[in-house]
């Protein structure tokens, strides 16, 4: 990394966890908020820069890694209180949707590495979720983050559908209902007879758009 990368890491962390903490003072209210009425969903899917971390045992992983299966990007550290707070509903939300299909993907930028993630997952009691870290800052810078918690929706191909940020009481049922339906509605434009054919639907009571798969936001 350059000393000009470096430079804007530095300063794009402190943005983010300036956010963190205003974030902080507004978490309930913030997170009871129903997801279908908060959450950006993208008029088209957008392709995502290659991003690279590791895994808990140090295995370099990307993105790339989780094609084939919509994934809940969740960009997160020890240090953000909103984060710690919302971790133990996105593990409910894994323990309910995770499988062949669907997957959270809890992304941690704390630079203290896998130690300090274990040992707060251990504390507060985590099962499900895998550990993931990006200690560079490579997923902050592009993937556009700005505060914590950040998540994104990622479509099969690897192409962002969604995007909160703020936190959410994850495992709500009427947000795991709008999180399973994103997962159906989403397969429809490659499951009906006219793949090119673009699809709306309604999710949680918002009418929502699924582009046809070749059709991308550039």
């Amino acid at each position: 990394m350059t000393r000009a990368q470096r430079s804007i890491t530095r300063l794009s962390r402190r943005r983010i966890a300036i956010f963190a903490a205003i974030a902080a003072l507004s978490t309930t209210a913030a997170a009871a908020e129903p997801l279908a009425e908060k959450i950006v969903l993208r008029d088209k899917p957008k392709p995502l820069q290659a991003v690279q971390f590791v895994d808990g045992e140090g295995k370099s992983r990307g993105l790339s890694d989780f094609h084939g299966k919509f994934v809940l990007l969740n960009i997160w550290a020890t240090w953000c209180v909103p984060c710690r707070k919302e971790m133990p509903a996105l593990d409910r939300l894994e323990a309910t949707l995770g499988g062949r299909d669907f997957q959270v993907v809890p992304l941690s930028i704390d630079r203290g590495g896998a130690e300090v993630v274990r040992k707060f997952f251990a504390e507060i009691g985590i099962k499900k979720l895998g550990m993931y870290l990006d200690v560079s800052g490579d997923a902050t810078r592009k993937l556009s983050v700005v505060g914590l918690p950040t998540t994104l929706v990622i479509d099969r191909e690897g192409r962002e559908i969604g995007r909160l940020i703020g936190p959410a009481e994850w495992d709500e049922p009427a947000n795991i209902a709008f999180v399973k339906c994103i997962i159906v509605r989403g397969d429809a434009p490659q499951a009906q007879k006219n793949p090119e054919q673009d699809t709306t639907t309604s999710c949680g009571g918002r009418v929502v758009r699924f582009p046809a798969g070749s059709t991308t936001e550039k």
